[in-house]
C-alpha cells in the first residue's frame, strides 16, 4: 500500500552540511583565457575606427580605454564566481549550486534521468575540463548542465548516473 508519511521540517537535510564538491581547479583559468579572447576582439574592433579614420574620430574618453576598463571586471568575475559552484552526488541524486547575486540548488533525482552525456570545447579540451549534462523525462534540452569539471570525473560521474538510472529501472 502506497504510503506518504509527513517529515517535520527540523528532520530535513540541511544544505550547509553537505560535503560539496568543488570544480576542477583549471576551471577558473579556462574561463579567464576565453575572456581574453573576447577583450582582444573588442580591443580590435573599438581601435579600427582610429586606424580606419586616420585619427579623424575624435572622443573625449577613447573606446579602447572603456573596453579595458570593462574587462577588468569581466576577467575576474570567474575568481569570484566559480568557488561558489559545487555539486554534490548522494544515494538518489544529484545537487548542483551556483550563483554569485542570484543562486541557485538545482537536485536531479536518478529516477528522472533519461540520458547522461559529457562534452567539451576546443578551450575545455586545453585545459583538461569537461562538462556533464543531464537529461530528464519532460525536460526540453539539458536539465542540468555542471561546466568545469576534470576529464576523468565527468566520466566517471557519467557512468555512476547511468548505472544508477539502470538500476531504478530494474527495482520498479
Amino acid at each position: 500500500m502506497f504510503q506518504n508519511v509527513e517529515i517535520a521540517l527540523g528532520d530535513l537535510p540541511d544544505m550547509e552540511e553537505l560535503e560539496w564538491q568543488q570544480l576542477h581547479p583549471r576551471y577558473v583559468r579556462r574561463m579567464q583565457a576565453e575572456r581574453i579572447v573576447v577583450v582582444m576582439a573588442a580591443l580590435a574592433a573599438s581601435a579600427l575606427p582610429y586606424l580606419l579614420l586616420d585619427g579623424m574620430f575624435n572622443s573625449s574618453i577613447p573606446l579602447w580605454l572603456i573596453v579595458i576598463v570593462l574587462a577588468v571586471p569581466f576577467l575576474g568575475w570567474p575568481l569570484i564566481a566559480v568557488p561558489r559552484r559545487g555539486y554534490v552526488i548522494r544515494d538518489k541524486d544529484i545537487i548542483f549550486k551556483s550563483g554569485v547575486v542570484w543562486r541557485s540548488v538545482t537536485a536531479i533525482p536518478y529516477n528522472r534521468v533519461q540520458h547522461v552525456e559529457t562534452s567539451n570545447t576546443p578551450f575545455d579540451r586545453k585545459f583538461g575540463i569537461a562538462n556533464l549534462k543531464i537529461f530528464t523525462a519532460g525536460g526540453s534540452g539539458g536539465d542540468l548542465q555542471i561546466s568545469g569539471l576534470g576529464l576523468e570525473t565527468a566520466e566517471q560521474l557519467r557512468i555512476y548516473i547511468l548505472e544508477k538510472v539502470g538500476a531504478s529501472i530494474e527495482n520498479h
